[in-house]
């Protein structure tokens, strides 16, 4: 895992990369929080979708409500990249629709755009 930090508008941002998958669990969430926190100093977080488990992304599992829970009661944002148009399920295109339109969670095609609504909310 490599975590970069960059500044966007006087925040702090960390950038999570890793070939290998990060989160599988809610205690694997709850560590990269508390890592990004520690070694960063960062309450911001842009991490691409592979390094998160598929079961995710199938919201019949629950995993998404578990996992995206503890970033927001530890007050952490977190922006997720990557391509999800090859998903197909209504419910998740309806879920990121809603949490786009948040303040906490947000999904992205791009680190760009990511680092632009980071950076200002």
């Amino acid at each position: 895992m490599k975590i970069t930090k960059i500044n966007e508008n006087e925040v702090e941002i960390a950038i999570v990369s890793s070939d290998e998958v990060l989160i599988t669990d809610v205690q694997s969430a709850l560590d990269l929080i508390a890592t990004v926190g520690y070694d960063m100093g960062c309450d911001r977080i842009i991490l691409n979708k592979t390094t998160i488990c598929e079961e995710f992304f199938d919201l019949n599992s629950g995993l998404a409500g578990e996992i995206l829970q503890k970033f927001i009661t530890y007050c952490v944002k977190i922006a997720i990249i990557g391509d999800f148009s090859i998903y197909t399920s209504k419910s998740l295109k309806d879920f990121i629709y809603e949490c786009n339109n948040g303040k906490d969670i947000f999904f992205f095609s791009n680190e760009n755009q990511a680092i632009e609504k980071l950076g200002i909310c």
